[in-house]
């Protein structure tokens, strides 16, 4: 899966306009690698479809240890990344976790999720899809 159509599928979901939902995948997807740490067992992007793991370059710890947020820091990070609030921070994070699981096999979505603590469990189910009409 191409960046684009992974943001347009968060932007779906999240009810955001493409070029937020593009800042918010890409936050999203930074502070997943620095909360998984630095190691290469951690590190999504080899298992993220095509063009997603180039936008994880440069992630790395911003502001306190990886192993110390859980789901409220993670959004909290999500949203100063961003540069959104807590509620969209919230919608845009659960939308790209509902988009991850569908763009990758679910041995890598659950590798993935497995290096998160056990509390982001709400944060990963899947969401329902937009009704199209």
């Amino acid at each position: 899966m191409r960046f684009p159509l992974f943001v347009d599928a968060v932007s779906r979901r999240a009810g955001l306009p493409t070029t937020q939902a593009a800042t918010i995948a890409r936050a999203v997807l930074q502070t997943m690698v620095e909360r998984m740490g630095a190691s290469a067992d951690g590190d999504p992007a080899g298992r993220l479809p095509d063009q997603l793991d180039g936008y994880l370059t440069g992630a790395g710890p911003a502001g306190g240890p990886a192993d110390a947020l859980g789901p409220a820091d993670f959004v909290r990070r999500v949203g100063e990344r961003a540069g959104v609030d807590e509620t969209t921070a919230r919608a845009g994070t659960g939308a790209v976790f509902a988009t991850l699981r569908e763009a990758v096999t679910v041995d890598e979505f659950h590798d993935m999720v497995a290096r998160l603590p056990r509390d982001f469990d709400g944060m990963t189910q899947p969401i329902p899809r937009p009704y199209d009409g």
